[in-house]
């Protein structure tokens, strides 16, 4: 007897037939309608989501107010491309966010579609302003895939063949501590670093042909790794002193995720320019670059933007998140997430020594897979384990990390305690049935 294909395989299967295969398949799920942290499938299954979209919907699936400003902007018009006809959401959005995300005395702002266009007209700001041609990125980086961004991108995976990249780029070592302190302290650590830091600037690039530095304060898909405190310090200080512009890129990590508006906040050290995008828009495609005025304004008429500069839709569903937020006081949410999976997966870790590392800011939470209780020997097979177990057991899941052995909590802010719980003891569940 022939066994009958359900739905999702039916549509996985025209997926496949039509669709490039380069474009990822992080996760089988499929989806027929989604609301707050609840994905129901096209076979009617309901799915608990700690994916979020890739961090995109931090204010949840589908917020009423938000798909209400879509559907009253909509009936207005939908494009005359900010550069040809100007419309008052953009201008709205780029005064709210300035409000929220100031640089400074005086703040500026402009509006894209997505985070790898933010990371790339920073860079052009950065390079206009400070008339200099080199950049400086980190390991484990990510900062997207289109040219510039591929090439600040470290993972080799993500590139294959797609070089020649953007010259005068230049890449650090991330101050991972996890995995590279080895017996030293955080004080200890921290200096190490910045002392590389410093010998890059004779050893790798003429510090005074740097424009900038990009970091993420808490990595993203290189495995949600946050900078120590003392070390952000020190960099703020080294492009003081040097004239180079700090970069922090918080696609990821910004709109809630870790407790504040972006995680820069959290360390209380303040960029020059700021990059984001994913959950600025619930869903809708709007990124934003953010810096102090007279570093964006050095930028000549005509060279940054683009055609979809802040569709006014997407900037009328950004102003609704941004407000719904508020509303709903998601950075104390965040909080409070971060400390029930904290708490849970630290008491697992004390269990098995296969769970190297919990860690993260607010509800940006990694979980690290290792051989032996070793940093250095990253335990991929296990994770990927683990999230197709979650999958098949209704969570959806995605790992991180240059080895993909890291797995990261990005779930809706809005979730309820009881379906948090919920997808915590699926997780534990497949933790134990895996490593055990």
């Amino acid at each position: 007897m022939i066994e009958q294909k359900s739905q999702s395989q039916e549509l996985l299967e025209r997926r496949k037939n039509i669709v490039a295969n380069g474009v990822g398949v992080f996760n089988t799920a499929t989806v027929k309608q989604a609301k707050g942290a609840i994905i129901t499938d096209v076979d009617g299954r309901e799915l608990i989501d700690f994916a979020g979209g890739i961090g995109v919907v931090n204010a949840g699936h589908c917020p009423e107010p938000v798909v209400e400003a879509i559907r009253e902007q909509a009936g207005k018009y939908l494009h005359t491309s900010f550069n040809v006809v100007t419309y008052e959401p953009y201008i709205k959005l780029c005064e709210e966010l300035a409000e929220i995300l100031p640089h400074g005395e005086k703040t500026k702002a402009m509006l894209i579609s997505t985070g790898a266009e933010a990371v790339e007209n920073a860079i052009k700001i950065a390079r206009q302003a400070t008339k200099r041609p080199a950049i400086l990125c980190y390991t484990e980086a990510y900062h997207g895939r289109t040219l510039m961004a591929m090439s600040l991108t470290s993972k080799v995976n993500y590139k294959f063949s797609s070089g020649p990249f953007a010259p005068e780029v230049y890449r650090i070592p991330f101050p991972n501590f996890y995995k590279y302190s080895g017996t030293q302290d955080m004080d200890d650590f921290v200096e190490t670093e910045l002392n590389r830091l410093r010998e890059s600037a004779h050893s790798m690039v003429d510090i005074n042909s740097v424009a900038a530095i990009i970091i993420e304060p808490i990595q993203g898909e290189g495995g949600f790794n946050p900078v120590p405190q003392k070390y952000l310090e020190g960099l703020r200080s080294f492009c003081d002193e040097h004239g180079v512009l700090l970069i922090m890129d918080e696609i990821q990590s910004g709109f809630c995720r870790t407790g504040h508006w972006a995680s820069w906040q959290h360390y209380n050290v303040q960029p020059d320019i700021s990059t984001y995008a994913k959950s600025l828009g619930s869903g809708l495609p709007i990124a934003a670059v953010l810096g102090r005025a007279e570093i964006m304004d050095a930028a000549g008429p005509g060279t940054i933007g683009g055609t979809y500069i802040g569709s006014p839709v997407c900037c009328a569903a950004a102003l609704a998140t941004i407000q719904y937020m508020k509303d709903l006081n998601l950075n104390e949410k965040a909080i409070h997430i971060g400390e029930i999976v904290t708490d849970r997966m630290r008491k697992l870790q004390k269990e098995f020594s296969d769970i190297g590392d919990v860690r993260g800011v607010g509800a940006m939470i990694g979980i690290e897979f290792v051989k032996d209780n070793d940093p250095g020997k990253p335990n991929g097979e296990l994770c990927d384990k683990i999230v197709k177990g979650c999958a098949e057991d209704g969570l959806v899941l995605l790992s991180a990390g240059t080895f993909k052995n890291v797995i990261r909590i990005l779930s809706p802010l809005v979730i309820s305690d009881e379906h948090l719980n919920k997808g915590l003891d699926i997780l534990e569940d497949q933790i134990r049935k895996n490593i055990g």
